[in-house]
């Protein structure tokens, strides 16, 4: 770049177009306002990404960001709610999270930069919005063939932890009482993360439904002839020529999820309604580090996320996202993430003679699916993949820079699971259901992943010499998934293949 053309450019101008700019187009310049005290709508939640070169190091750092915060709510007495979130960043060793107005961003930018260009350093990186999650929601055992490997090979998932980060797991729950799923030991331990203490419970019903397509198994005991009984309380939905659905009782003996004996440690992210904050997730990601001795001594072997946002590239590059850089520091340390791709893979387009018409859509992975070394799944038919192909709403790849996205697909379309919350609430409403329920129908590649989760802790418990060695894991389901015809922006690498990846080493 000529020197002309970076005339009257000075450091400030950097600060505010690097680090400020996004987040005042997103919460507003309060320089374009008249000067009046904010109200609590103006107060927004971001997380404060610290300075790796700050000089006295990373908790210097966030000591220094803290001051600052201080500072800066210090000097509007008449406001509330501003402040640094404590029972947030606690658990986050890289991120500040806090609650600021605009304005007070825009402060803290400048007394940051300040300070910098007086030599003491820099202690704020980037500040993010702390983007607000949501659940992916929108006969499959043998689709993916994990009855035909714990028939040949004994592929329970016996050993491995799997760790759901999601609503909750409701753990009364029958499906998880055969194999004692639940039962975990220090310094695993089940953690809520949404501010309450119960993260054995699930009020929306998203993550026991996807903790139950992963492990688990419930089998009805036998009676006696004539006798009522012997069949679990399953229903599933039907959609009538008008588009009403109704719910039908169905006759199941016994239900199991892809590895049935895996353990399951809930991290409750997500609160009763399905709301959560992106920090939350990190703060999860980050204990599980520290369960993990970051990787030195691994207790918990894979993440199954099913919660997610939709990429905006107008805040990070694609896969660059603090959540993203944190799942792909997880599977570097040997811990296995699997990611719902979405369900964002359709929308509107303009035909010539038509007008509006709906479309599938390229470039739509969510996050943290657009990071490179998490298995990033996305939904097909539940039972006849090959002729339905990939789900209409599943998000299709490439990434918002060209990377191949989705990883693989999995059956994501009307799966039975574990019925709890508010999920379970919504059926029992139905007019004509009776009798106690326990398993309800869901789609979405949050139950996609959920089978790739629970295949993959089937595959480790068989092939412990895999356990840390997440990135070669990931190559192995790639290298055996099966092509079902599609395009790969689509289908990935294709379908997921226990049997095959296991007979592959």
């Amino acid at each position: 770049m000529a020197n002309d053309e970076r005339a009257g450019f000075q450091p400030k101008d950097l600060y505010r177009s690097v680090i400020a700019a996004p987040l005042l187009e997103r919460f507003g310049d309060p320089s374009s306002r008249a000067a009046e005290p904010p109200g609590p709508a103006d107060v927004h939640r971001v997380v404060i990404d610290l300075h790796l070169s700050y000089p006295e190091g990373r908790q210097a750092a966030a000591k220094r960001v803290r001051q600052l915060v201080d500072q800066v709510v210090a000097g509007h007495p008449a406001r509330s709610g501003e402040g640094v979130d404590e029972d947030r960043t606690d658990p986050i060793v890289q991120y500040v999270v806090a609650r600021l107005s605009a304005d007070s961003i825009q402060e803290l930018v400048r007394l940051d930069r300040e300070a910098g260009l007086a030599g003491a350093g820099s202690a704020i990186y980037r500040i993010w919005p702390d983007f607000p999650v949501r659940p992916l929601i929108n006969r499959s055992c043998a689709t993916v063939k994990a009855d035909a490997a714990q028939t040949a090979f004994a592929a329970t998932g016996a050993d491995i932890v799997w760790a759901v980060v999601d609503s909750g797991i409701q753990g009364d729950h029958p499906h998880f009482t055969t194999h004692d799923n639940l039962a975990v030991t220090a310094p695993v331990a089940h953690q809520d993360f949404t501010g309450g203490k119960s993260p054995l419970t699930d009020a929306f019903g998203h993550g026991t439904h996807v903790a139950g397509i992963i492990a688990g198994q419930f089998r009805v005991k036998p009676v006696p002839p004539g006798e009522p009984g012997g069949t679990l309380g399953v229903v599933r939905a039907e959609v009538d020529e008008r588009g009403d659905v109704s719910y039908v009782p169905q006759t199941v003996a016994a239900m199991a999820g892809m590895a049935p004996a895996c353990r399951l440690v809930s991290y409750k992210v997500l609160d009763d309604t399905g709301d959560g904050e992106t920090s939350a997730i990190i703060a999860a990601l980050q204990d599980i580090q520290r369960v993990n001795n970051n990787g030195r001594d691994i207790k918990i072997h894979g993440v199954n996320l099913s919660v997610g946002y939709e990429f905006d590239p107008l805040w990070f590059a694609c896969g660059e996202s603090p959540l993203c850089v944190e799942v792909s520091r997880l599977v570097k340390s040997g811990v296995v993430v699997v990611v719902a791709a979405g369900n964002t893979g359709y929308g509107y387009a303009q035909d010539y003679v038509k007008g509006s018409v709906t479309a599938g859509m390229a470039l739509t992975i969510n996050d943290p699916g657009n990071a490179e070394l998490a298995v990033t799944v996305g939904s097909t038919h539940r039972d006849m993949p090959h002729r339905y192909g990939v789900s209409y709403f599943s998000s299709k790849g490439p990434t918002g820079d060209g990377r191949a996205k989705p990883d693989m697909v999995a059956p994501g379309e009307r799966i039975l699971s574990c019925a709890a919350g508010s999920t379970l609430a919504a059926v029992k409403a139905k007019p004509g259901i009776v009798g106690p329920i326990d398993y309800v129908e869901d789609s979405g590649t949050s139950m996609a992943a959920a089978h790739v989760s629970g295949v993959i802790a089937a595959f480790l418990s068989i092939r412990p010499e895999y356990i840390g060695r997440a990135e070669e894991v990931k190559q192995i389901f790639t290298r055996t998934a099966t092509d079902l015809g599609r395009m790969p922006h689509f289908q990935g690498a294709g379908l997921v293949d226990l049997m095959r990846a296991i007979q592959s080493v």
